[in-house]
């Protein structure tokens, strides 16, 4: 059930029974008691989650900072439909109280559009790519997707075939980059219209540069103006940057670097033409004659047949070295917290299962 509030109704509402809304409640009334440091939750998806501390000038910093990206001034009318217990959650909280929103708020879902009024439309939304897919594939919402007005995605990558969909809205659609260390976002990318580019454009108000790996390392009044080091390799050209993969993603196979993210490209590629719309990633096993060994992990039965087409249609596109020397199947992928593939854990699972 949805749960509307402002910057001004929030001050005469009631704590809402549900637990949820409580949540988001309880964080609203402390920000406008004015507390100064919040405790924060990384996801997890890139080692352990752990808490980290963040100023309230940070979080207004970030908060204003997408307002002015995206044009999204006093009055905005928001749906807030991630988990508020983290950062993509929590900053449409930030920017309900700091840009004066409306904000819709409902318990994060895979298809937000079904758990608000059918005539409720909306200025921005922010989701994460597995929403906007669901919305996309659903007859009920299919042709419903512009009362989102403009959508925000985060927290996992826009696959080949998502993207596909998304070229033909007519609403403007971004992707986010970021993290909990930098308080969401600190570039974005426009993903359709005459504006649809590769490459993200940094936000006002960021330092940026990489070190001796290539590795991205911003600053700004979001870190605190503390500088945040990043795994991940870019090529940046003036104010924009483009995504190359994570650093911790590379892997040695008989001599040649092999960044898995471009590899994971490269296979989007091919499974979207196959109509696959199952979870994959590019991975690796240790092999005596190459040191490590290229390999893909597909989400679903074992099925040789296809995982032979597979094969064959990458090596069409593909270089010798680029080709995965072998296709697995697993029957279901392990998540992080925040949903998202947990690569490390379910590689091991399924290697642990093959030699068990």
């Amino acid at each position: 059930m949805p749960w509307t509030t402002s910057l001004n109704s929030i001050k005469t509402q009631q704590r809402p029974a549900d637990p949820y809304h409580a949540k988001a409640y309880d964080f609203m009334r402390s920000w406008l008691g004015g507390q100064q440091i919040f405790t924060l939750q990384t996801s997890g998806s890139t080692g352990d989650p752990k808490p980290i501390e963040v100023r309230r000038s940070q979080l207004i910093s970030s908060a204003e900072m997408t307002g002015k990206a995206l044009d999204l001034g006093k009055g905005t009318r928001a749906l807030a439909c991630l988990n508020v217990g983290y950062i993509a959650g929590l900053m449409m909280l930030v920017r309900g109280m700091v840009l004066d929103w409306e904000l819709t708020i409902i318990e994060p879902s895979s298809n937000p559009l079904l758990d608000v009024g059918k005539n409720e439309v909306f200025d921005f939304a922010a989701l994460v790519p597995l929403q906007l897919n669901v919305v996309l594939e659903n007859d009920e919402t299919i042709d419903q997707v512009d009362r989102f007005g403009k959508i925000l995605l985060g927290g996992a990558p826009v696959d080949i075939s998502l993207q596909k969909k998304i070229a033909g809205l007519d609403i403007p659609v971004f992707q986010s980059y970021g993290m909990t260390e930098t308080v969401s976002h600190i570039a974005l990318r426009r993903l359709n219209g005459p504006e649809a580019s590769d490459a993200y454009h940094f936000l006002p108000n960021i330092t940026f540069g990489t070190d001796e790996r290539g590795c991205l390392h911003v600053s700004g009044p979001v870190t605190n103006d503390e500088i945040v080091q990043t795994n991940d390799l870019v090529e940046i050209s003036g104010n924009t940057f483009k995504w190359i993969g994570r650093a911790d993603n590379v892997i040695n196979s008989g001599g040649v670097k092999i960044v898995l993210d471009k590899i994971d490209a490269e296979v989007g590629a091919v499974l979207s033409d196959l109509n696959y719309n199952n979870a994959y990633f590019s991975w690796f096993e240790p092999d005596e004659k190459l040191g490590q060994k290229l390999v893909l992990i597909m989400e679903g039965s074992e099925n040789a047949t296809f995982a032979d087409l597979v094969f064959t249609e990458i090596r069409k596109r593909v270089s010798a070295y680029e080709t995965p020397k072998h296709v697995y199947f697993a029957r279901h992928f392990t998540k992080t917290i925040t949903d998202k593939v947990d690569k490390r854990r379910t590689a091991q699972q399924l290697f642990a299962t093959q030699n068990g």
